[in-house]
């Protein structure tokens, strides 16, 4: 199987997992870690678990110089604000604004990197979007930027663009080095967040809310999370931003439809429709590709 394709494949797992971050977050929630702490504790996790790693490959982290500090608190800050932003705005408000990503990477792509724009990208953005204003009925009322959580969700989106970027321009770094700096870098802008947006100290709750809840959060962590940061932190690179930014829409599709089986939310025609639009959006390039491939072959 080519480079690219796994590539693609692992872009997808990995927005795939995050249509599953919810569950986790609300299993905290339901057990009274809620708010900034569960957001602190769902990425100081990882933390620890990558601190042997860190430990490890520190020569690695040394040799990756402030380039792979900036790309790790990048990703970090937009993973950990886009969790945020679900704390201060309505669910479908920050998806609809954070998947504003394949807009920015093509168009940062194109400025930066000087990758064209082709009309295949264009009619797969356009398709892929109004799968997303389909399942989110947007057809009630675009949510522009209002409350504090639409904003941070746009800048969550936009700094994952910009992420996207400066991974596609790495050429050195390990994947697995990415991995750990980023869960680094997360726990510690978490940390900020609630020093600075949270209750303080003060408000935490008792230490045995959070021990009991490792055993299904370790396990949780290591297979699901740090294997779909891991696919991401290797996959991006590897392709143009915009379609990353596609490609990580599967998050949408994920996220409906688990919502919909564990939540009991709503799921109907619109979600099918718009499923398949995404998931339409995000074959698209390669589709095409596989169709030019045997047509030059059989010529």
């Amino acid at each position: 199987m080519k480079t690219e394709t796994l590539a693609k494949l692992a872009c997808a797992y990995s927005g795939l997992v995050w249509g599953l971050f919810w569950i986790p977050v609300r299993s905290l929630g339901e057990a009274g870690i809620d708010g900034l702490w569960a957001t602190f504790f769902f990425y100081a996790v990882p933390f620890v678990l990558g601190l042997p790693l860190l430990l490890l490959r520190w020569r690695m982290a040394v040799d990756g110089g402030w380039r792979l500090q900036l790309l790790g608190f990048v990703a970090a800050l937009s993973l950990v604000l886009y969790s945020v932003s679900i704390l201060y705005t309505d669910v479908v408000r920050a998806t609809l604004l954070f998947y504003l990503t394949p807009l920015w990477s093509t168009l940062l792509a194109r400025f930066f990197l000087g990758e064209p724009i082709t009309a295949l990208r264009w009619l797969a953005m356009a398709i892929a979007i109004l799968g997303m204003l389909v399942i989110f009925r947007a057809d009630t009322g675009i949510p522009l930027p209002e409350q504090p959580g639409d904003w941070i969700a746009l800048i969550s989106g936009f700094l994952w663009s910009v992420a996207s970027i400066l991974l596609r321009l790495d050429r050195k770094n390990h994947a697995l080095d990415l991995l750990v700096q980023n869960f680094v870098w997360s726990a510690l802008v978490a940390a900020g967040l609630l020093l600075v947006l949270g209750p303080g100290l003060a408000g935490s709750p008792p230490l045995a809310t959070y021990l009991a809840q490792l055993p299904w959060l370790v396990p949780t962590v290591i297979i699901v999370v740090m294997t779909g940061v891991y696919a991401s932190m290797w996959g991006t690179p590897k392709l143009n931003p915009g379609l990353v930014g596609l490609l990580f829409m599967t998050e949408i599709s994920v996220g409906a439809t688990t919502a919909a089986i564990w939540s009991g939310d709503p799921f109907g025609w619109r979600e099918v429709v718009g499923i398949i639009l995404i998931s339409s959006a995000g074959m698209l390039e390669s589709l095409w590709d596989i169709w030019r491939d045997r047509r030059s072959q059989a010529a």
